[in-house]
Parts: structure tokens; C-alpha cells; sequence
């Protein structure tokens, strides 16, 4: 539905609050090749991490539009960073067709959209497995939402 990750991943801030600590979304997309039409170099060189990671290195990042590094966080997800390291609360993966070396470069996920049937993932919720078709277009919550709050 979305022609780039830019707009495609808002569908991890639209999902996180229903993802399972661990858990992971995949951003199915096949015809997707680009991070962004607008803000591709930009987004390369930031990557994606959880806002705790931009600010313990805000010297870093501290100069690059700061559209951009929200961007970053909303796609990466919550997250903390200890002893250094990068911990997401879920994990992001791209199905689409952006190669693997670019996926790791950019810290997000990596699988081959031609190994995923989509129809393999339909009707799994008493699995703890979701599909949904047109992703970012609603907001999810639970109703009785765990606390996430970061030390």
C-alpha cells in the first residue's frame, strides 16, 4: 500500500502497543525498494533506533534533522540501551525489496519476501500472531496495556 519505508513504517508505531515484548513485525512489502524518496541518504547514515539509543549518542545525531531521528524511533520502537547495547522492546523486520546488507546497515531486520504466503500468517490471534492487511492505517492498543514505562 506504501511505496516506501518512510510511510510503510508507520505501521510499527500504529501495532508496537499490541506486540509482545520480543516480538516482532514484519513489514511485508515486496514492492518496496527504497528507505526513502525524500530522505534516503539521511536515513542511511541515522539507521533506526529506539529513541534511548539516539539520546545516549545525541553528540552523534544531535545534528541531523531532527524529522528524521523521530522517524527513526517510531519505526525502531521502544527500547533501552544497556551497558552500551541496543535493546528493543520488538523487532522490526523488512520483507520487502531492500537487500539484506541494507537492512543491517540501517538496523532493521532482514527476510526474503518470496519465502513469506501471507495467508500462512491469517487467522493466528490465539497463536499470538497477527496479520494485518493494511497496516498503518489504524492505531492498536490493548485494553489493559502493560506498564513500558523505561527506568
Amino acid at each position: 500500500m506504501y511505496d516506501d519505508v518512510w510511510v510503510g513504517g508507520k505501521c510499527m508505531y500504529k501495532l508496537e502497543p499490541v506486540l509482545a515484548d520480543g516480538g516482532e513485525l514484519i513489514i511485508y512489502g515486496p514492492h518496496i525498494n527504497s528507505i526513502s524518496h525524500t530522505h534516503d541518504a539521511g536515513l542511511t547514515e541515522i539507521g533506526y533506533h529506539c529513541s534511548a539509543w539516539l539520546l545516549e549518542n545525541w553528540s552523534k545525531y544531535k545534528d541531523y534533522p531532527w524529522g528524521l531521528l523521530a522517524h527513526s524511533s517510531h519505526v525502531k520502537g521502544i527500547g533501552k540501551v544497556i551497558d552500551g547495547i541496543e535493546e528493543p522492546r520488538a523487532n522490526v523486520t523488512l520483507a520487502t525489496g531492500i537487500p539484506p546488507e541494507i537492512c543491517n546497515q540501517i538496523n532493521l531486520g532482514y527476510r526474503d519476501h518470496n519465502s513469506i504466503n501471507i495467508e500462512d500468517y491469517a487467522n493466528r490471534e490465539e497463536e499470538g500472531i497477527l496479520l494485518v492487511r493494511k497496516a498503518g492505517e489504524m492505531l492498536y492498543r490493548l485494553e489493559d496495556p502493560p506498564n513500558w514505562a523505561l527506568p
